[in-house]
């Protein structure tokens, strides 16, 4: 398992010890995290701050050519929110820990250029299908549904 993908795991582990919804995203520039984060919806009452925004959050502000030269990876496909973010800041290439229970805006995110590598890895898949069973009003909202 790339180690990358498996700070992105360990931050939704965090996440779902927290009680909130456990999708983590890191992101890596020149073999590096420069920012790390969990969706925190639940734990601050924030209306953004899912795994991918929570990352970019603790990234905080970076030259433009940082993040064209980054990786976002993220346990669960990215949402349209997250992917309009993905695009502004240009972040090429995004890893994808499962799209399985959650698809996101991949079409959008291919369509503009972005690389995407879905691994299906049976650890996330565990993780959202658990969260989804014990609490389908949270990931309901989460999701805006």
């Amino acid at each position: 398992m790339d180690e990358f993908m498996q700070a992105a795991i360990e931050e939704a582990e965090q996440g779902l010890r927290e009680g909130g919804v456990p999708i983590g995203s890191v992101i890596m520039h020149e073999g590096e995290i420069i920012g790390r984060g969990h969706n925190m919806r639940q734990q601050q009452g924030s209306a953004i701050l899912h795994g991918e925004m929570s990352a970019l959050e603790n990234a905080g502000r970076q030259p433009a050519s940082v993040y064209r030269n980054s990786v976002l990876y993220t346990t669960l496909s990215p949402c349209p929110m997250c992917s309009g973010a993905i695009r502004l800041y240009q972040i090429p290439r995004v890893i994808i820990g499962e799209n399985q229970t959650f698809l996101g805006d991949e079409e959008l995110l291919k369509a503009s250029g972005v690389e995407l590598e879905v691994l299906q890895d049976q650890r996330c898949i565990d993780l959202m299908n658990q969260f989804i069973a014990a609490h389908p009003d949270v990931w309901n909202e989460d999701i805006g549904e």
